[in-house]
């Protein structure tokens, strides 16, 4: 069985990712991008769906020893592992080195002192887990081919197959280092070159220093800032600038329930908002190339915008359920695509028309392109903003006025009349203004509960919804507004959980409800750095900094995150690691840091 959600660390070159236990498995690994078919899938399955263990050899029948120590090099991304055995230490060290050929996966076992048997055990599993490869010697190399799909494997330890599965058995000495390789290629083409892991182990330690070096926040939440800054960084496919929301598919919100989506995608959001955090921490150039993703993709075509795309901007994403996976803890279906690609969430046109302001303000070359979508996906919205929408939570239930869509409707009505008042570009101001004032005329009449004092999830309704806590931070209302003191009051009484996190909205564990799913989730965590952020608006800066330093601590020993926290089994769930979660965690910091509200 797969390990805890949270045992697992990230690795990646900025193209595809892994993720790697405790127990030095890798249980997950899509090549050769983020959103191509998995060749260790075993995260969503069993070990027949394929995985690539390196550590301590152990008694077959008895579970692989976790190492005893893990962490990433400096601020890197190159995970080094340790394990204490009778025989003595061991360290595995893993990463994948930045590319422009072929992807690589490297694992360099390096003994510490004793003489420790090891043992590696590689089961490739194409499409998913579905397909076994033919694996067979290349002039002295090992090779998996299955349809379009080769795997190469390389290492100086002797191999041998057995049961479908590649095995090396090996002892290391103090000092003596064992280095593996896989590389992936196209079946049709020829052998990728041979690898050079500690060249390429020396390169990736460079390139990440030189990376972080840009870093501009020096406060004292640096560590937790820089971990998720990185994070982001392996989010993001080097050769587009697309943003993918996660690099899993199907880890659950709720463990043994139906909700489990494709997160390996760009949601127009979730990259709006990753981009607001890199450019206020340094990193323009990721900027200009996700505005430069951002044009490509909605392609002349606002009108037609979606709120994903594929990380090269395609539009096709059509979702699909792999019957041949048991699913993460028996969580079924294991979806791939995403269904929710065609919803109308109207919320979508103010992220990205505040990303590519905030661009704007912070002096990225002007791009007229840019500008001129700016007023096309205005103009969409000046007809729509009206409309009922499936909102930021992508509901699959009916429509609704929600109102977190209408307030960034206003965000992208203002914002687009800041550009004119810049002189940047010319418009129908006056206009503008009236359409602003219309739009927040109507929020606070229609979705505004007086008795309650509170702002409510959609027109009518009772409900609350996290999303109202972005009211004050994206400039609706003053934070000292009684409305918004009042609706920052009822979520912590109504949608806090026992530990005190923030649920994005009421759910029924036993009925289809707002979001037309059944089961429950848990703590959605961007919700609950939004509460930290809003106590501290208004003044409750003691309370937000406790609230934010739990947060941190929700963190697993290598500074991840996923995308919600169970607090009934006290553990991680949803896709991992999230980058909807480290967005705010570095927006957080940045404001209580510059409130001083932080201790020691």
């Amino acid at each position: 069985m797969a390990g805890r959600i949270e045992d697992y660390a990230l690795i990646g070159d900025m193209q595809t990712a892994a993720l790697v236990c405790r127990d030095g498995t890798a249980d997950w690994l899509c090549l050769p991008r983020f959103d191509s078919h998995a060749v260790f899938a075993g995260l969503l399955g069993t070990e027949e769906n394929g995985f690539w263990r390196v550590g301590p050899a152990h008694e077959e029948g008895t579970e692989p020893p976790s190492a005893a120590r893990r962490g990433y090099r400096g601020d890197s991304l190159i995970l080094e592992s340790e394990w204490d055995t009778p025989h003595g230490t061991v360290r595995v060290t893993d990463f994948m080195p930045p590319r422009d050929g072929a992807p690589q996966l490297i694992r360099i076992v390096e003994g510490v002192s004793g003489r420790v048997p090891m043992r590696s055990t590689l089961r490739m599993r194409f499409s998913y887990g579905r397909v076994v490869p033919w694996v067979h010697r290349h002039e002295g190399r090992t090779v998996a081919v299955a349809g379009p799909d080769s795997v190469w494997v390389d290492t100086t330890a002797e191999t041998y197959g057995e049961d479908l599965t590649t095995y090396a058995d090996f002892t290391v000495e103090p000092g003596e280092k064992v280095a593996f390789t896989i590389s992936w290629q196209p079946s049709h083409k020829e052998p990728p070159p041979e690898p050079e892991p500690e060249q390429s182990l020396e390169a990736t330690e460079d390139f990440w220093r030189e990376w972080v070096g840009h870093c501009t926040y020096h406060g004292p939440y640096r560590e937790a800032v820089v971990r998720s800054l990185i994070t982001l960084k392996a989010l993001t496919y080097a050769p587009t600038g697309g943003i993918v929301a996660a690099p899993t598919t199907s880890l659950p919100e709720d463990i043994g329930g139906v909700r489990n989506w494709d997160y390996r995608y760009t949601w127009l959001r979730d990259a709006a908002i990753t981009l607001s955090s890199l450019l206020r921490t340094g990193y323009r150039e990721e900027a200009r190339a996700w505005r430069e993703w951002l044009l490509r993709a909605v392609a002349g075509d606002p009108d037609n915008l979606q709120i994903m795309y594929g990380i090269a901007g395609e539009r096709e994403l059509g979702e699909a359920e792999l019957d041949w996976l048991s699913g993460y803890e028996n969580s079924r279906p294991v979806r791939v695509g995403n269904g929710a690609a065609h919803q109308l969430q109207l919320d979508v046109y103010g992220e990205v028309i505040e990303a590519l302001h905030l661009a704007h303000m912070t002096g990225l070359a002007r791009n007229d392109y840019a500008s001129l979508l700016q007023l096309k996906l205005l103009r969409y919205l000046e007809q729509h903003w009206q409309e009922p929408d499936e909102g930021i939570w992508e509901v699959r239930g009916p429509r609704r006025q929600f109102v977190h869509s209408k307030v960034m409707a206003w965000v992208a009505v203002d914002r687009t009349i800041k550009l004119m008042q810049s002189g940047d570009v010319e418009g129908p101001l006056e206009e503008l203004e009236d359409l602003r004032e219309e739009i927040h005329r109507q929020v606070c009449e229609k979705g505004y509960d007086k008795e309650r004092n509170t702002f409510t999830q959609y027109y009518g309704s009772q409900e609350l919804d996290a999303s109202l806590l972005l009211i004050p931070q994206m400039g609706f209302l003053p934070p000292d507004d009684k409305r918004v003191i009042g609706t920052i009051e009822a979520i912590q009484r109504e949608l806090s959980t026992s530990d005190g996190f923030i649920l994005r909205y009421p759910t029924d564990g036993s009925h289809a409800g707002v979001d037309g799913l059944p089961g429950d989730e848990g703590a959605f965590l961007a919700c609950s750095f939004w509460m930290a952020d809003d106590l501290a608006m208004i003044g409750r800066v003691d309370e937000a900094r406790n609230l934010f330093e739990r947060l941190l601590a929700l963190r697993n020993d290598v500074g991840l995150l996923a995308e919600e926290w169970d607090p009934r089994l006290q553990r991680q769930v949803g896709n991992f690691p999230q980058a909807f979660s480290h967005v705010p965690l570095i927006d957080t910091a940045l404001r209580l840091t510059a409130s001083g509200a932080y201790g020691g």
